[in-house]
């Protein structure tokens, strides 16, 4: 039982001290490496394989991204500073795939259309609010 108690108290600190080591990157508005100071967006960690969250500075998510091979490959999400959904769409080997969505504060469509190899192709449609 001690035993246990033991490693339980040391994997508990290193996982908090692991958790604590990752690298903040701070980003500016076009997502750029920059300086605490100047930046609009962070993400945790150098990596870009697998999800990865990018947040508004004041700590609220600003986009879900997925990289394969260091490109974007996957479902693509964008929200407003409230949490609110913004953009949704596909990347393929870092280009824009197939139907992507726009949305108002509120969650009223606002764009839709497709897209192949990164170029808008046929009829995009835009909404309209009408409160």
């Amino acid at each position: 039982m001690k035993h246990f108690l033991n490693f339980s108290f040391f994997f508990l600190i290193f996982l908090t001290s692991s958790l604590q080591s990752q690298d903040i990157i701070w980003l500016d508005a076009n997502l750029e490496k920059t300086s605490q100071e100047k930046a609009d967006f962070y993400r945790i960690d150098e990596k870009l394989d697998g999800e990865i969250i990018l947040y508004y500075k004041k700590r609220t998510k600003f986009r879900k991204v997925f990289y394969s091979k260091g490109k974007l490959n996957g479902m693509f999400y964008e929200y407003y500073e409230t949490g609110e959904l913004k953009e949704t769409g596909v990347y393929e080997n870092g280009l824009r795939e197939g139907i992507w969505k726009e949305y108002y504060k509120g969650g009223k469509i606002k764009s839709k259309g497709k897209y192949t190899n990164g170029e808008k192709v046929g009829i995009w449609k835009v909404f309209y609010k009408n409160d």
